[in-house]
This record gives C-alpha cells, sequence and structure tokens, in this order.
C-alpha cells in the first residue's frame, strides 16, 4: 500500500490535487481511497457527496470518504465514560448525554489519524490519498502520536505499573476501582492505539507530497515546511506547483503574471533540486467532477508515487556516525534539508536532545551509546545538522 499525505501552502488547491491523485491511481487500476475533514470543498471538486460511515463510490476503482471528527469525538467520550462509570458515580457526577456533546479543539487531528489507521491496516486498497491539513498544522498532527506516546510515558512510567498486581485487593476492600488502575488502562489502550498511528506514518510507503502556488515567497516558505517536515522524518516525495499560466500571451498583464510565475518556478527548482516538480496548468476555472479533474491527469495527478516503497522498516534518518578512531567523537547526524543556521536550536535534557527548526520542534532519546558522553559541538553542513558527542571517561568503558 501506499499513503500520499497531500499538504502545502493554504489556498494552494490541497483538495483538487488530492482527488486528482486519488483519481489518477484509480485509472491505473489501483483501488484508491481519498480521505478527507473538508465538508463542502471535497464535494465541490468530487462532484459527489460523501458519506462518513463508509467510503463513497466516485469512479471505477476510487472511492472517498468525509472524516467526521464530531462523530468520533462521541463515540470515544461515550466509551470513556461507560469504561469510567463506577468512579463517575462515586464523584457524584452527572453523566452527559450524546445530544449535547460537541467535539473540543483537536478532535479532527486525532479522527484524521484514527482514519489514517484504519485505511492501512484495510486489505481493501492500494492507494490511500489524504487531504490534509495546511502545511505547519500536518507537521504538528503527524509529530503528535511520538508526542503523545512521551507524555504518557513520563507520566505513568511503565516500570511503575509492576505494582498493579495489588491494585484488585485494594479495589475489592475499598468496594470500587482505584483510580490508579483506571488511569493504566487508558494509558495502555492510548498506547496501543498510537502506536499503531506511528507504524502508520512511519511506513516505507507513506509520504508526503507538497502543493504550491508560483508566487514571489513560495521558495522560501517551503524552506521552512520542508525542514519541519525532515525534523520529524517525514518523507517528501515531490513539489506540486499548481495553477501555472500559459506562457506567450499577448495580454501584457497575462504575459507579465505568467513571467512573475515562471521566475518563482525557477526558484522553486534551484531550491529543491533533489525533489520532482510537478507542474499544472490553471484551467481557467476550479476542477469540479471527475471529469474535470481528468484533465490534470496529465500532470503530477498521474505520478502518485513513481518510487515504490522499499520492502521492510524504513531506516531512522537519525543516523551515529562513529569517528572515535580517528577524531575521538560520535556524531549524530540529523538530515534537515532547508535548514537555516539562524533558525536552529540544541539543547540536552538529561537523556533527551531538543532540537528546534524554525516554529518546530522535536524530542529525541539520546541512543544509549551517546548518553555515556557531552555534547561537543555541532554544525549544519549540507543540509543535515551534525551533533558532535565526546565520550565521557568517568562513564565509557575502559578498555584494558
Amino acid at each position: 500500500m501506499r499513503i500520499v499525505l497531500v499538504t502545502g501552502t493554504g489556498g494552494a488547491g490541497r483538495t483538487t490535487l488530492a482527488a486528482a491523485t486519488a483519481l489518477a491511481g484509480a485509472r491505473r487500476g489501483e483501488r484508491a481511497l481519498l480521505l478527507t475533514t473538508g465538508s463542502s470543498a471535497p464535494e465541490t471538486v468530487l462532484g459527489t457527496p460523501l458519506g462518513a460511515d463508509a467510503p463513497t463510490p466516485i469512479a471505477a476503482g476510487l472511492h472517498a470518504r468525509r472524516i467526521d471528527p464530531g462523530d468520533r469525538f462521541r463515540q470515544e467520550f461515550l466509551a470513556f465514560q461507560e469504561r469510567a462509570g463506577a468512579a463517575l458515580d462515586l464523584l457524584g457526577a452527572a453523566p452527559l448525554d450524546e445530544d449535547e456533546l460537541t467535539e473540543l479543539p483537536g478532535s479532527e487531528d486525532f479522527a484524521l489519524l484514527h482514519a489514517l489507521r484504519g485505511a492501512h491496516a484495510s486489505d481493501d486498497w492500494d492507494l490511500v490519498v489524504v487531504d490534509m491539513p495546511p502545511a505547519a498544522e500536518t507537521i504538528r498532527l503527524l509529530a503528535l502520536p511520538a508526542q503523545v506516546r512521551r507524555y504518557l510515558r513520563r507520566l505513568l512510567p511503565p516500570e511503575r505499573q509492576a505494582a498493579r498486581a495489588l491494585r484488585p485487593v485494594l479495589a475489592q476492600l475499598a468496594g470500587v476501582p482505584m483510580p490508579a488502575q483506571k488511569l493504566y488502562e487508558a494509558a495502555e489502550r492510548w498506547e496501543t492505539e498510537l502506536a499503531a498511528v506511528q507504524r502508520t506514518i512511519d511506513d516505507p510507503g507513506t509520504s508526503v507530497r507538497l502543493v504550491t502556488e508560483a508566487g514571489p515567497v513560495a521558495a522560501a516558505t517551503l524552506r521552512s515546511i520542508r525542514a519541519g517536515l525532515a525534523l520529524h522524518g517525514r518523507r517528501t516525495d515531490g513539489l506540486v506547483v499548481n495553477r501555472l499560466l500559459p506562457t506567450g500571451s499577448a495580454d501584457p498583464f497575462l504575459a507579465a503574471l505568467s513571467g512573475s510565475q515562471q521566475t518563482a518556478l525557477k526558484a522553486l527548482r534551484e531550491e529543491f533540486p533533489d525533489l520532482p516538480v510537478h507542474e499544472v496548468p490553471h484551467l481557467g476555472r476550479d476542477p469540479q467532477g471527475v471529469d474535470e479533474l481528468d484533465e490534470l491527469l496529465g500532470g503530477p495527478a498521474g505520478e502518485t508515487g513513481v518510487d515504490e516503497p522499499a520492502g521492510g522498516p524504513r531506516p531512522d534518518p537519525w543516523a551515529v556516525e562513529d569517528r572515535l578512531a580517528t577524531d575521538g567523537i560520535l556524531v549524530w547526524r540529523v538530515p534537515l534539508p532547508g535548514a537555516e543556521r539562524r533558525g536552529l536550536g540544541l539543547v540536552r535534557r538529561g537523556d533527551e536532545i531538543v532540537v528546534t527548526v524554525g516554529r518546530f520542534r522535536r524530542i529525541r532519546t539520546l541512543p544509549s551509546a551517546l548518553r555515556r558522553c557531552t555534547v561537543s559541538g555541532a554544525g549544519l553542513h549540507d543540509g543535515a545538522l551534525e551533533i558532535r558527542f565526546t565520550p565521557d571517561p568517568d562513564l565509557w568503558p575502559k578498555s584494558d
């Protein structure tokens, strides 16, 4: 299975290109699914009302599903309320009814991740295309499972769960379930769910595709976005430049606008020489319906993943290089294409390292060998942050 996460700058046509990408897969004979959280825009683009309960047939081989975060939130809240019923009764709490529940901020993120995990676990699809939020939100959303799992480990350390064997006895004596037991049970369920989502995101067949328009600030904006994606280990498989006007127009206004787009397009190709840059022409209108989406299939939509996913798990891009014999150091190399020195931050906190790239931040646990070292320097070289570690004589194994 291939999963293509389509994101980019706001208003660049992410939904249209996501739909066209899924349609292209169906035209090639793949079983394609489009996932979207939008309400009206995807239905306008596809020309078909979408259901939230099950995928809606759109064309031969293509289905689409609209994710309903409100419904997902209500289901989860009611299930939690039922599991915690005894404890809530003890506190004198009044249960909430389904018809008075409205989703909280952040519910859409968890609903999308849950739907993505479900599609990945299914054997029904060869290609899943996801109409993601704008790029900055997408980066934070894809980082969410790892961040929440880290919080759970800090707040409810697994090694402390050994004492749970005593809790059923205490619960019988008290006559009510012990709160700590419920906490650990909930943490286990969340860990299982989040780990499955993480496997989906980290799958070698999952990639991110960026959509933009050709404007004067496109290169600078996407540079920051790509660095943020790389910080969290997300693979970018291509850049789609949407709504390009034809060149050579006799109209001075259109000729000037087209010339500006071509200048921006050249800057994008120079900024991202290692990425395929696909051009999508402006149709003079916003595509609506499968027939009009077909007009885009000669462009990037026909290339939904030209590089087939490699077998096996994707290697961790944060590689440790052993230079002990030559330089007496270990180097942790973090690929950060597009990153700039002025936006970088690096802090060590115990056995963790905090890396900041612009407005994005990631916390990683140090590999065991690096925990016995001190950070002796760092530098940005050829699109990668190289963090130098020197062995601590008091902690490093001594050779005879």
